[in-house]
């Protein structure tokens, strides 16, 4: 019993490591084992990177080619990269220029393009625009006048007097039945997809201006190529293109 009192883990003392003695303060800290075991381990893993350089050093063939000594070269004891001249002539990048204004140029058109069907087929149906419209009526009398009725005039019910397109008339409400639940669905959906065609022909206005600006600031960069005397009037920005005064050249 006495053995098993002995290992009791409650029965145990705390283990204290040894701490470094009065006469060695000055040194420091005393290493313990796991100290000692981190050091030998950095130390061991530098020798061996060391001792890998040296191996690749030693079998490396003094006449073997890298295709880097081509564009590099030693500069007190630093490698520099040469810089590439330039290979391309202004010709060649007036004519790169001309290609690029012409690709952005026919992308812009097929924006265009797909905006104006977009357009031609929802109408622009219930988008308010910044001139109002009227509709003016003509009567012979005074007194038609101030007994007309424009629900009466226009053969529908008060409540769809303001709506400027698809106003049923009182025929086509008599004549037609009451929607179910099934046809409020299709209506819900096809109001989700008029929706989505307004922001896809949002989207494309959108991206046909930024192409256009594309397009100025391209031929502003392919002007700058030809004439030497300039001053710029105004910066570039993310909407114009930056704008330069030339000098006028008489020509005969």
């Amino acid at each position: 019993m006495s053995s098993f009192r002995k290992a009791l883990k409650s029965k145990q003392r705390d283990h204290k490591e040894r701490s470094q003695p009065g006469s060695r303060k000055h040194l420091g800290l005393l290493e313990k084992k796991k100290d000692y075991k981190l050091r030998a381990d950095d130390y061991h893993r530098k020798q061996n990177t060391l001792n890998a350089l040296r191996k690749k050093a030693m079998d490396k063939n003094p006449d073997e080619f890298y295709y880097k000594m081509i564009n590099a070269q030693l500069k007190d004891g630093v490698h520099v990269i040469k810089q590439k001249e330039e290979q391309m002539t202004e010709e060649q990048k007036k004519v790169m220029r001309t290609q690029d204004i012409g690709y952005v140029e026919m992308k812009r058109v097929a924006e265009s393009k797909k905006i104006e069907r977009l357009k031609g087929e929802l109408h622009l149906l219930g988008v308010e625009s910044k001139q109002k419209k009227t509709h003016t009526f003509f009567v012979d009398t005074k007194k038609e006048v101030e007994d007309f009725n424009l629900a009466k005039h226009l053969n529908t019910i008060p409540e769809l007097v303001k709506r400027t397109y698809n106003r049923p008339t009182l025929d086509m409400l008599v004549n037609t039945r009451i929607v179910g639940a099934a046809s409020r669905k299709n209506i819900k959906k096809l109001a989700r997809q008029r929706k989505a065609q307004y922001r896809q022909l949002s989207e494309r206005i959108d991206r046909e201006k930024k192409m256009f600006v594309i397009s100025q600031k391209i031929q502003t960069r392919k002007d700058l190529q030809d004439k030497t005397k300039k001053v710029k009037v105004r910066n570039e920005t993310p909407t114009a293109p930056a704008i330069y005064r030339f000098e006028a050249k008489r020509k005969r």
